[in-house]
């Protein structure tokens, strides 16, 4: 069916802005420009209203002024006082006008006009005037002839004081308007290119068949694709599910850590439908100026009903969708934005094909009504991918680098775990980077690892000077921490021990990789946590009698890690299966902030039971790395000549001490019994 054309009457007042005439013709308002172009209408440019106005004034003050008539030297004028020609003078602030001898009449109130000099007389006499500055001797000389004199106010230029009064406090005004408030908007759409022009939202549709982006290009979150394949499928048949009387749902909220992949999915969905897709930041909304966002909320919704079928995506909702339970303010901005999309959520009839898609990281500070069926009625959790799911990823990203044949993308998922598909696709852009560093045509598998511990601990500082006694301090530390790991049965396996410096502080480090992916974590298992946390320290004390800063990051994780099985996980003597206090369900971080809910007292019983824990644990791994002292001196000497030791030489060398004892234990059990069995044969 073909549109319509509107007429004039047909159009809703309520869509136009009445402050249109004033914008400027810029690139902040190009859009604007280019439909007043296409609609066949030109917008007079705010500057040329102006310059037409202080032609008029100028015109103004050459017609209407009165011409200054009679004007002579002073020199003349004085001359024509001595003379008698002129027989009174009115005196001014820095001009004198004359009188000749007819008889002074007063203006009549009914004659108008303005002229130069206000000189309260008919212009019928004859008068001579000039320019000068009142001195004693001009005083005396109208004393001298007899002349009436008297001074008169400073006359007034009503045309000229209306301009200065008006047009140069305003002129100034729009000066510092144009030059300083434009620059804060920065050229964006939406942002100060207008007076008036403020309420615009700053988002503009990318057209259908402009999103290239597919579901092919989105891997490690199958469910979650899953649960958008109905959103798109209703864009592209919504006859399907209206004949049936189902609905879709109006607004899905994708829930998830950063860098999941959430905008990517929104961006797939509108390109698998083929259709328009705005894309804001839910800080876009919010000005310095109040109601700003609630009109551009407004906006946002008009241009996706014209372009509808269409997708909305606000990334980062709780910007501006957070609870208003705790805000006492009735007039804040934010809760004005929140409440007009509320509405505009309400509103919209969702059979048009207008969907609302929203990203957030922490759902638990969103406002109840945002979630509600009727608005955001589906929540889709985008988490971090698995290893099958990171392999996807890292093939998806890598599909256009160069690969060498010992590339192994199971290694490399394998090797990151916990990584989101933004960190991955930093890995593959990494080691391409390193590659072409070091000359190399194609991407090697020594590129991914470097890039994997570039991305998680830092770059390798290998020009940075170390002394000596400081390198065999860390050197131990880490050594302590790989055996701590070996010895603890539920440690993740060692994967590399160097002490090369990274990153901001790091002289050392040594990295463990778990051989699964684990969702669960057992009193045993964060105990021996702990126990490697704290095997750095223990073996500067087993080797120096002292301890150094260099753990200070250690005690720090491992004391986070206590606290955090006395208070959320309820693995403690005195508080077992409680919670001492109330969490969140945010992605913001590793995990929530627990909001304080017990007593002073309790509190100290914390301290206490995380001072005895640590204490304990503290023992044990002096006790353990004791038991070992040679191997915690041999490997630390290795690691001195290589500065990098990688796991598999480290379990080898593991390995050996263990067959070492095995065939010591075996020796021994050899001997004790061929002792007993000799007195016997003696006695044969």
């Amino acid at each position: 069916m073909s549109d319509e054309k509107k007429t004039p009457g047909d159009e809703n007042p309520q869509d136009k802005d009445p402050y249109n005439f004033f914008k400027f013709a810029g690139p902040e308002n190009n859009d604007d420009d280019n439909k007043d172009k296409k609609d066949g209408k030109k917008r007079f440019p705010f500057w040329g209203v102006m310059l037409i106005i202080l032609a008029l004034l100028a015109l103004a003050d050459v017609l209407f002024l009165g011409k200054p008539d009679g004007l002579i030297d002073y020199s003349e004028f004085k001359n024509k006082i001595e003379s008698g020609e002129i027989v009174s003078v009115e005196i001014g602030e820095t001009y004198f006008i004359g009188y000749g001898p007819a008889e002074i009449s007063a203006v009549s109130p009914s004659q108008k006009g303005i002229t130069l000099f206000n000189s309260g007389v008919q212009k019928n006499r004859t008068v001579y005037r000039t320019v000068g500055i009142l001195m004693s001797n001009f005083i005396e000389l109208l004393d001298e002839k007899g002349v009436e004199y008297k001074f008169v106010a400073k006359s007034n230029n009503y045309l000229l004081q209306l301009l200065m009064n008006l047009i140069v406090p305003f002129g100034l005004l729009f000066l510092i308007y144009f030059i300083l408030f434009r620059k804060m908007g920065g050229g964006s759409g939406g942002g100060m290119g207008s007076l008036f022009g403020t309420g615009g939202v700053r988002t503009k549709a990318v057209e259908e068949g402009k999103v290239k982006t597919r579901f092919a290009d989105v891997a490690g979150v199958d469910e979650a694709k899953e649960e958008l394949v109905e959103v798109v499928d209703f864009l592209k048949q919504p006859k399907k599910y209206t004949d049936i009387g189902g609905k879709i749902p109006k607004g899905v909220l994708l829930v998830g850590p950063p860098g999941t992949g959430k905008t990517l999915l929104a961006r797939a969905v509108a390109g698998e439908a083929g259709v328009p897709f705005f894309r804001i930041s839910g800080s876009d909304f919010v000005e310095m100026f109040v109601g700003v966002g609630a009109s551009r909320v407004r906006d946002l919704f008009r241009q996706a009903r014209e372009k509808a079928p269409c997708i909305i995506f606000i990334d980062e909702l709780d910007a501006i969708g957070k609870s208003r339970m705790n805000n006492l303010g009735g007039n804040d901005e934010r809760e004005q934005t929140l409440n007009q999309l509320l509405v505009e959520m309400d509103g919209f009839d969702n059979e048009k094909g207008l969907i609302i898609l929203a990203a957030t990281n922490r759902p638990d500070i969103l406002d109840p009504a945002l979630l509600r069926p009727g608005r955001f009625d589906r929540q889709v959790v985008v988490d971090r991918p698995d290893v099958k799911g990171r392999e996807a990823i890292l093939r998806i990203h890598a599909k256009n680098v160069k690969l060498d044949s010992d590339v192994d993308f199971g290694a490399v998922a394998h090797a990151s775990a916990g990584f989101s598909g933004a960190d991955l696709a930093n890995i593959v852009n990494e080691a391409a980077l390193l590659a072409v560093r070091c000359g190399r045509k194609k991407v090697t598998m020594a590129d991914f690892n470097e890039a994997i511990e570039k991305v998680m601990v830092g770059l390798q500082k290998k020009s940075r000077v170390v002394r000596e006694d400081e390198r065999r301090i860390v050197a131990y530390h880490e050594t302590g921490h790989a055996l701590a790991a070996a010895f603890t049965p539920t440690a993740d396996p060692v994967h590399k021990i160097t002490i090369i410096p990274r990153g901001m502080g790091a002289l050392g480090y040594t990295m463990q990789l778990p051989e699964d992916d684990t969702f669960l974590s057992s009193e045993k298992k964060l105990l021996g946590d702990v126990d490697v946390m704290l095997g750095g320290r223990a073996a500067e004390q087993i080797i120096f009698n002292e301890i150094s800063t260099g753990a200070a990051n250690d005690i720090q994780r491992a004391t986070d890690t206590v606290r955090k099985m006395i208070t959320d996980y309820g693995m403690s003597t005195r508080f077992k299966n409680m919670t001492l206090g109330k969490a969140g369900k945010g992605y913001g971080s590793d995990s929530p902030e627990l909001v304080r809910e017990y007593a002073e007292t309790t509190q100290q019983y914390i301290d206490e039971e995380i001072a005895r824990i640590i204490d304990e644990r503290y023992n044990h791994v002096l006790e353990m790395l004791g038991a070992h002292k040679d191997l915690l001196e041999y490997i630390a000497k290795r690691l001195l000549e290589i500065e990098t030791m990688e796991g598999k030489e480290f379990e080898d060398i593991i390995k050996g001490e263990r067959h070492c004892l095995e065939l010591a234990d075996a020796t021994a059990k050899n001997s004790s019994a061929q002792e007993e069995t000799s007195p016997a044969e003696e006695q044969d």
